[in-house]
């Protein structure tokens, strides 16, 4: 063991664990990042090509909380040189005057956001692509768009070395051991840090488990799908705009989500916000049929300009909590060992500023936003540790 001590060690390197670690190297606090699998991989929820961004939310934390989220992703983008945001635009589908609708317009007004509340006519004249019912329509956020997912990802672990971190991947943590000063073993080395923040993924249950701590998480794996344009370049981003509907009638009490013609050519990805619950490792075993079936007819009625079956379907993994809001906070009776587990798979666009109240909390911080919705504590204690 190096007597060396680190302000913070950031255990999982996705993008919450990634986001907190630049964030508090920029910071200029000495930092360590542990990823248990070699750089890149592609086991857990931060991989991908894209990912949506959006101001419109039902909940006004949220909302709140991308106006700065927004702005950071644009600066990251600056530091690193690269692409990492493409604001195209976001709508929101759903039943014109339902609550779905005039939840995110309420949360847009309240957090003075950008909107356009489109008409049935003009949702149906603004997207000729999509085949919808009479009374639907849409939320217009003109701040939203396009993640870069793999990009924004290497974006932050670039200037977090840039800033000063030092970064080790293939360093699974096996132990850790309470104390002012925290001791991290992996199977290789040993590493001590004032601080420590969790981000876990869906590893969370193994990692928290030591501590007393179980929480009600469900890990889902997604089947991420890629539908064939008919005419190409007819659902592009200068025509079709990355989107969430609130499809639970239709869809088993679940949501859909999609963005336009950007990844693969000619084809657009649209899928299910859920998916068959999983053990983390074993997800290659889970049975998907269901949810392909299930969105085979979703896109056949909704997208009658794509082929009705997917040409490319990946996967990736959601760690859901029953509130689908993470969890950020002190693990419970240690004010330096941080947890941010459970982000439900909209995770990814909160991460800059998720990154910095994970830092502010480990740095004893009192944090920039109320986090009384992400409390350890609103679940109730968990049998069976």
């Amino acid at each position: 063991m190096s007597d060396e001590i680190y302000d913070v060690v950031v255990v999982g390197a996705g993008v919450e664990g990634s986001a907190a670690a630049y964030y508090l190297a920029k910071r200029g606090k000495k930092t360590l990042l542990l990823e248990q699998f070699p750089l890149p991989h592609s086991r857990g929820s931060s991989h991908g090509q894209s990912r949506i961004t959006r101001k419109a939310y039902t909940q006004d934390f949220y909302t709140e909380m991308m106006h700065e989220a927004t702005d950071i992703w644009r600066q990251l983008e600056r530091e690193a040189g690269w692409e990492v945001f493409r604001q195209t635009g976001f709508i929101a589908i759903g039943q014109y005057k339902g609550d779905f609708l005039e939840d995110n317009v309420s949360s847009l007004k309240r957090n003075n956001a950008q909107f356009e509340y489109l008409t049935p006519v003009d949702f149906r004249r603004r997207y000729p692509m999509l085949r919808y019912p009479n009374d639907f329509s849409c939320v217009a956020d003109p701040d939203g768009g396009i993640l870069r997912a793999d990009k924004a990802l290497m974006a932050y672990q670039t200037m977090f070395k840039t800033f000063g971190g030092r970064l080790i991947d293939g360093a699974m943590v096996t132990n850790i051991k309470r104390g002012n000063i925290v001791t991290l073993e992996t199977p290789n080395a040993t590493y001590r840090g004032r601080s420590v923040i969790i981000c876990p993924g869906p590893w969370a249950s193994q990692i928290l488990r030591p501590f007393g701590v179980k929480l009600p998480l469900k890990t889902l794996r997604i089947s991420v799908m890629y539908w064939k344009e008919r005419d190409n370049g007819s659902h592009a981003s200068s025509k079709l705009l990355p989107f969430y509907e609130k499809a639970v009638r239709r869809c088993r009490g679940y949501d859909v989500y999609g963005l336009p013609n950007e990844e693969y050519p000619g084809h657009v990805k649209i899928c299910l916000h859920s998916g068959p619950d999983i053990d983390t490792e074993l997800r290659d075993q889970a049975d998907d049929k269901w949810v392909i079936d299930l969105m085979k007819g979703f896109v056949r009625e909704h997208f009658p300009s794509l082929e009705p079956s997917p040409s490319i379907v990946e996967t990736c993994i959601y760690t859901n909590t029953p509130d689908e809001h993470p969890v950020l906070d002190y693990i419970p009776g240690n004010r330096n060992i941080v947890v941010g587990v459970g982000f439900s798979g909209h995770g990814f666009k909160l991460s800059p500023v998720v990154g910095k109240v994970l830092g502010q909390l480990a740095c004893g911080e009192t944090p920039s936003y109320s986090l009384t919705p992400f409390r350890i504590d609103r679940f109730p204690p968990q049998a069976g540790l």
